[in-house]
């Protein structure tokens, strides 16, 4: 290798090197929007209409990618990419939006970084994978941190239905995550995702359909509903996995740490829904058990 090529090479890995936090910064930002985002639009929608605007957008986007490799794929599949559709998007969209309509958009948000956790437990419980007494004791205190997220009020109103549906939605998460690790290592990621946001369209319209608001939606609810298929699901998507492609999973996926907060903060900037004690102290729990579980062994 000559000098240049060695000069080069040295410059484009420092770009990178500065240019994957922002990319990672970016990418919680995006996430974190998504509960704004629904917090904005379920209202006008309703849960199950607001979703499926969101998965179609979101599989329109990234069905290039299912195009591509349409001939390598078997029954089993779209079997199981409907088995992961429901858990990965159905499902956990419906139940996130469902709070979106009663609580602050910091909610969902600090609930869905329970995901790495049922993930871990899931994998236990299915596939007798190690958890060991640190990542145990983590699960221990986020789970006190649903507990104490499901005891606060806003303006009034108890939350705790809207913390139980987060809750859900990540366990569902966790075993998505699973399956999707086992099931689809034959498949590239993207187009995968794809298929899965395509069965859960398909299973979602007749909900959709039957609650579709009557009364006209608001321009705001709808570039919502669109911000949330383009821009958090389809784009988003890509990027990540993108992302994954460049620096690693490990590295990539430490943008979750950053949903919850950039969740509470658009929420509190746009719609004025300040941050209650509850809040903080629920997220500290729930995002310092996260992150100490997935640590490395010292």
């Amino acid at each position: 290798m000559t000098q240049l090529q060695q000069d080069s090479l040295a410059t484009t890995v420092a770009t990178r090197d500065w240019w994957t936090p922002l990319e990672l910064l970016m990418l919680g930002a995006i996430w974190g929007g998504s509960f704004l985002f629904m917090r904005v639009a379920a209202a006008d929608f309703g849960p199950f209409a607001l979703v499926e605007v969101r998965i179609v957008l979101g599989a329109l986007i990234l069905l290039p990618f299912l195009w591509r490799v349409r001939e390598r794929l078997t029954r089993a599949h779209w079997t199981r990419f409907a088995i992961v559709g429901a858990l990965n998007s159905a499902i956990p969209f419906s139940l996130f939006a469902w709070g979106a309509e009663r609580a602050p958009a910091g909610i969902g948000a600090i609930a869905n970084s329970l995901t790495v956790l049922f993930a871990a437990l899931v994998a236990f419980a299915l596939y007798r994978e190690r958890i060991g007494t640190r990542r145990a004791l983590a699960m221990l205190a986020g789970f006190v941190g649903v507990v104490v997220l499901m005891s606060g009020r806003t303006e009034g109103d108890n939350i705790a239905a809207a913390a139980l549906a987060g809750t859900a939605a990540s366990l569902c998460y966790g075993f998505a995550a699973n399956f999707t690790k086992r099931w689809f290592a034959d498949v590239p990621p993207l187009a995968a995702v794809a298929g899965t946001l395509s069965c859960a369209a398909l299973m979602l319209a007749p909900f959709a359909v039957a609650t579709w608001p009557v009364a006209p939606v608001p321009r705001a609810s709808w570039l919502s509903a669109i911000a949330l298929g383009v821009l958090c699901t389809g784009i988003a998507y890509a990027f990540f996995f993108r992302l994954i492609q460049r620096v690693g999973a490990a590295r990539a996926t430490t943008c979750t740490y950053l949903v919850p907060l950039f969740g509470v903060a658009w929420g509190w900037l746009l719609l004025g829904e300040t941050p209650t004690l509850t809040m903080l102290v629920a997220g500290t729990l729930i995002l310092g058990s996260v992150i100490v579980s997935q640590r490395k062994p010292g």
